[in-house]
């Protein structure tokens, strides 16, 4: 098998604009043989401007000789489809957060493993080509490491999507919709362990698992790549209705800092994601453009001195798309054995963090 045949579940914004149109590129690698929607606007417009068969239910997809699904399905769902997937005997992409809890998780492993199928996780960062070059051009090491800082303005997709074709689904059923939240609520209690407050929870559920998360990613990453051990929590603030997540992680024993904070600007068609990771004598930055702008690199930085003297050097590693790349990590997994870049064991030790950050909250604003 070195062409895959795959589906795509949901026919919302992430698979319009960025899934299913790479999916088609890469058609040496993979054909698509539909897309599965509850709403019929969303499915049928898919089918309008990519030409793919749509269908109501995942059933029905399923049963089209599938090798393989990408989920790109509204969050509450993953578990339940990730699971129904793999019953079925096809590999799994997922769009992050694969799931609210490291218990649920740890359901999807073992249906991984009892399936003997790639399960491969949504943080297309970890295959940004500046990001790959970051790994590989770290100007310190664990020894030498003082901070971490993480800050990310956000306005949502609306400016960077507008030029492209894309219909939202307004005649989903009332009762799916209230199905969906009832889901939600209930694995955010499971994976807090308490009910949270409305801020936590729309903090818990937006700016940590479904904007913060992908930075939380990919400093694990360059985590690993120094050897780095995951750290204390030491603070958490969840702000700004729920569009604002903020937190702190002792590193190293107090040797380092991490910090971190994603805040949603709606009115301001303006964003910048930076990670930057300071040691005794260098530092290195990734600026990232908006996701949902292709060919816009990732700004790569390294900067170091001798004296008074600052030496600067910007970096580049290509004009790869990470959406593009991860879906290629994603062929390589199921044809060729590849090592899974993003394996649900990931996903599992970031939602521990971002669950820490909450209950940090909680515990330090128990009324908000």
């Amino acid at each position: 098998m070195s062409r895959i045949r795959v589906g795509v579940i949901g026919a919302g914004m992430i698979s319009q604009v960025e899934h299913i149109p790479n999916l088609l590129r890469l058609n040496d690698l993979f054909e698509v043989v539909g897309v599965a929607d509850p709403s019929r606007i969303s499915r049928e417009f898919v089918t309008d401007v990519s030409g793919i068969a749509n269908f109501e239910t995942i059933d029905q997809l399923f049963d089209r000789r599938l090798d393989a699904v990408v989920i790109g399905s509204p969050d509450p769902l993953h578990h339940e489809q990730v699971l129904a997937a793999l019953a079925r005997g096809l590999h799994v992409f997922c769009e992050k957060p694969l799931c609210y809890s490291p218990a649920e998780i740890a359901e999807i492993v073992a249906a991984r493993d009892a399936a003997k199928k790639v399960m491969q996780v949504g943080y297309m960062k970890r295959f940004d080509p500046s990001y790959r070059l970051a790994l590989a051009s770290l100007p310190g090491t664990a020894g030498t490491l003082r901070s971490v800082s993480v800050e990310v303005n956000d306005p949502d997709a609306w400016p960077f999507i507008a030029h492209h074709r894309y219909k939202r689904g307004t005649d989903i059923p009332k009762e799916l919709i209230a199905a969906a939240a009832a889901k939600q609520k209930q694995q955010v209690e499971r994976a807090i362990g308490v009910p949270p407050t409305d801020l936590a929870f729309r903090g818990f559920t937006g700016a940590y698992s479904s904007a913060l998360i992908h930075d939380v990613n990919a400093v694990h990453g360059l985590f690993d790549a120094l050897g780095v051990p995951d750290g204390d929590i030491v603070g958490a603030q969840i702000f700004a209705n729920g569009d604002g997540g903020q937190g702190a992680v002792k590193l190293l024993g107090g040797q380092a800092l991490w910090t971190m904070t994603h805040l949603t600007v709606p009115k301001l068609a303006d964003y910048k994601e930076r990670i930057t990771l300071f040691f005794d004598d260098a530092s290195l930055e990734l600026e990232f453009p908006s996701p949902w702008l292709n060919h816009h690199p990732t700004r790569l930085t390294v900067k170091t001195s001798d004296g008074h003297t600052l030496s600067k050097r910007d970096l580049r590693a290509g004009y790869g798309e990470a959406f593009v790349e991860e879906m290629r990590g994603f062929w390589g997994a199921i044809v060729n054995g590849e090592p899974v870049v993003n394996p649900p064991e990931h996903a599992a030790r970031d939602q521990a963090l971002l669950i820490g950050l909450t209950r940090q909250h909680l515990a330090t604003s128990p009324a908000g």
